[in-house]
């Protein structure tokens, strides 16, 4: 059973070994991810100068559950716009809150200006 929903930057974390990488690793194997995110992971990776198709590989290839960004996620990360975008946050960030708050789980990242956020999602930061 899942027990949280990892955002673009947590996964971004471990795969380039940056702090929180510790913390990400030891739960990876027990998280679901949108799949906004983790578009947006391989795409910060081929920004980077990595090939597609090995970013593409290296992301998806971790074991956490990938969970299509269906109609009511997407519904529900729209609703967030007015709160998030006060807060700076991306739709990949509403993805992942979106998830979070729909399974009933934490919300994890490194992205610190999420504390701007309003939320009654938990959010736990790696760093």
């Amino acid at each position: 059973m899942a027990e949280a929903v990892l955002d673009a930057s947590a996964i971004l974390a471990l795969v380039g070994e940056e702090p929180g990488a510790d913390a990400v690793a030891r739960i990876v194997a027990n998280c679901l991810v949108s799949t906004v995110n983790g578009s947006e992971a391989v795409a910060k990776l081929v920004e980077r100068g990595m090939p597609p198709e090995v970013a593409e590989d290296i992301i998806f290839g971790l074991p956490f559950e990938p969970v299509d960004f269906d109609r009511p996620l997407a519904a529900a990360a729209g609703r967030m716009w007015p709160r998030g975008r006060r807060a700076g946050l991306s739709l990949g960030d509403r993805a992942c809150l979106a998830l979070a708050e729909a399974k009933n789980l934490p919300a994890i990242t490194a992205d610190t200006q999420w504390r701007r956020f309003e939320s009654s999602t938990e959010i736990r930061y790696i760093r």
